[in-house]
């Protein structure tokens, strides 16, 4: 094939060529496009080298039958063929990867992660091998073909100078050739790493400043597309938990609405209250009724647990314990109303709710108290300094429905007595050693601060527990009323 002439060997090259390269258009669009993003880059490849390894079969065939040239002199030029193929070939892959990189970035849609990880330590290995290979087989055809030529050339010092010059200059331009393309494959994946660095790196950036609405392009089967995945799992974990933290602060609004935004003005009855939460939402309750002829209800509860899930089981008590107060006086009938109606929902799921209710009636000066299973009330006589705790029998909410709750009374008050009611957060909070604020440091603040006002007393207990709790972390909800006799 070497013996035709150059205008005809150019033709016999440049027609199918040209044909392949009308065609690439149709081909691309049936075998690459219509394949799924992750797809198309290798689709590209074989694309490319198919049609340059077909245009030079065409080329072979065509010279062996119209110019009787045996098949095995087209061996070079296949080789040509899939060598250009083979650059092309990855050349058009790392565009098309670089233009679907670019495509989903702007879409700002996330692909799944790749299922099959193709390494780039591999691709690297089988690229630079088969480059080897394929730069080999082209020196070697080229010194082989010229050894051949060289011993054919007459033994005169001018013609062997030429046919050494001319040999120098075909195997410097092969390997120009073979330099150029291997230099501008590595460029056109230094663009590819380039722009898969600055994706990744980009979205993180906005990530660290709070912008969650853009994702990762996962355009490659490499280490770079799971990274992207991870780093999109990532996002959108951060995205739910922002929704669930924006919830929770609305839950927690919400919820610190349902408690009573001031204490009642009752003639000869100092109040406060408060409720400290461990978390954004949670299950301690408190309230306050006027009842009739002047009398007070006040009602301290604490659910099972700590969190949303303590937070619904103590909003539906305060709505059915709402609802039963305005329909009826005596107090025992009242908690056993509320619990066989929290016992029919809840008894299967374990949860349960602790309470005191505290009927306040300052005509008589008597005391009325039910018990569910919560923590006795502690009623302080200044006067004496005597400490009674405001007992009973009573079990938590919510465990059996039939349980019928009993009325407990202390008639009598000394001015300047105090009633404290709190939940079990108030004993069972631990310090840094370990050891529990306890009853006997409860009493100790109540007393110490007992000629103070309901507030300052509430306050005084709390800062305590504060400095009690030191560094060590708040691990239940802290509930405490404070009723002062004036």
């Amino acid at each position: 094939m070497e013996e035709l002439p150059p205008v005809l060997l150019g033709a016999s090259l440049l027609i199918p060529f040209a044909v392949a390269l009308m065609l690439h258009g149709f081909f691309e669009k049936r075998v690459v496009l219509s394949q799924p993003l992750m797809v198309q880059p290798r689709k590209q490849f074989f694309l490319e080298l198919i049609l340059c390894l077909a245009a030079g079969a065409i080329v072979v065939i065509y010279n062996t039958l119209a110019y009787g040239f045996p098949a095995s002199s087209g061996l070079s030029l296949l080789l040509g063929c899939s060598v250009v193929g083979f650059f092309l070939g990855l050349d058009m892959a790392l565009a098309r990867e670089r233009k679907n990189i670019a495509d989903t970035l702007a879409e700002n849609t996330a692909l799944p992660p790749p299922r099959r990880l193709y390494s780039i330590t591999r691709k690297f290995s089988l690229v630079a091998l088969i480059t080897i290979l394929f730069v080999a087989a082209v020196l070697g055809l080229v010194f082989a073909r010229d050894v051949v030529w060289l011993s054919n050339i007459k033994e005169s010092n001018t013609s062997l100078l030429q046919a050494q010059l001319s040999v120098m200059r075909e195997v410097f331009f092969v390997m120009a050739v073979l330099l150029a393309a291997i230099i501008n494959l590595i460029v056109s994946y230094s663009k590819n790493l380039k722009l898969l660095f600055r994706n990744e790196t980009g979205v993180l950036e906005q990530v660290t400043q709070g912008d969650l609405s853009k994702r990762v392009p996962i355009a490659t089967h490499d280490e770079f597309g799971v990274i992207a995945g991870h780093t999109n799992t990532m996002i959108d974990g951060l995205q739910h938990r922002l929704q669930l933290i924006t919830a929770l602060k609305l839950a927690e609004e919400v919820q610190q609405n349902l408690l009573p935004a001031q204490p009642p003005v009752l003639p000869g009855l100092d109040i406060a209250g408060i409720s400290n939460y461990c978390d954004e939402t949670g299950g301690d309750y408190y309230d306050y009724f006027k009842l009739t002829n002047g009398d007070l209800g006040v009602v301290v509860a604490d659910a099972s647990e700590h969190g949303v899930s303590a937070a619904l089981l103590m909003t539906t008590v305060r709505a059915l314990l709402r609802q039963r107060v305005a329909m009826e006086r005596d107090i025992a009938r009242i908690v056993t109303d509320v619990n066989h109606e929290l016992a029919r929902d809840v008894a299967a799921s374990g949860r349960f709710m602790t309470m005191f209710f505290l009927k306040i009636e300052p005509a008589t000066h008597t005391l009325h108290w039910v018990r569910a299973g919560h923590e006795p009330a502690i009623l302080y006589n200044t006067e004496d300094d005597i400490f009674l705790e405001l007992a009973g029998e009573g079990m938590a909410m919510g465990v059996d429905e039939n349980l019928e709750y009993q009325k407990n009374n202390h008639e009598g008050w000394s001015p300047g007595s105090i009633v404290v009611i709190g939940t079990d957060g108030i004993r069972e909070t631990q310090n840094t050693k370990g050891e529990m604020f306890g009853i006997n440091r409860f009493r100790a603040s109540i007393r110490e601060h007992a000629a103070e006002s309901a507030d300052e007393i509430k306050n005084h207990i709390i800062a305590d527990l504060v400095d009690f709790k030191g560094d060590a972390p708040q691990e239940d909800d802290i509930t405490l009323v404070v009723v002062k006799f004036l």
